[in-house]
């Protein structure tokens, strides 16, 4: 949107607003999915007037799942429920499918037993007793 108005010396002014200047749609590969999600112009506007200083890191369909896995162990907790998680995961090193009791950490490799055994000996020993 752009506003023309005359100042004091008569000389028109023409005044466009921030978001049209200021941003361009930008692609951001998602990282729990790994697809890339367009950050549109009004999102990066909002994000600048709530004064937050990040992009986004997940598409929004992977944000609402991450924000419903977090509301179900809160509302567990809260009830007293001991929760187990299972995540499927593919393994760093052999990509294998397999499952762990954690939500990984983001940019952290996770491994399967058999390839974390196998880069940690000396737990095998520990494992047996």
């Amino acid at each position: 949107m752009s506003v023309n108005y005359s100042n004091p010396s008569n000389e028109m002014v023409q005044i466009f607003s921030e978001s049209e200047s200021e941003f361009e749609e930008k692609n951001i590969l998602c990282i729990d999915c790994n697809k890339n999600f367009v950050w549109s112009i009004g999102e990066q506007t909002f994000y600048r007037d709530k004064g937050l200083q990040n992009p986004p890191k997940r598409c929004k369909e992977c944000k609402q799942a991450k924000n419903e896995r977090l509301a179900a162990i809160a509302a567990a907790q809260a009830a007293g429920i001991k929760q187990r998680i299972e995540v499927a995961v593919n393994c760093a090193r052999c990509s294998s499918q397999t499952t762990v009791p954690f939500y990984p950490s983001q940019g952290r490799p996770v491994y399967c037993r058999s390839c974390f055994l196998e880069m940690n000996p000396n737990l095998i020993k520990q494992d047996l007793h």
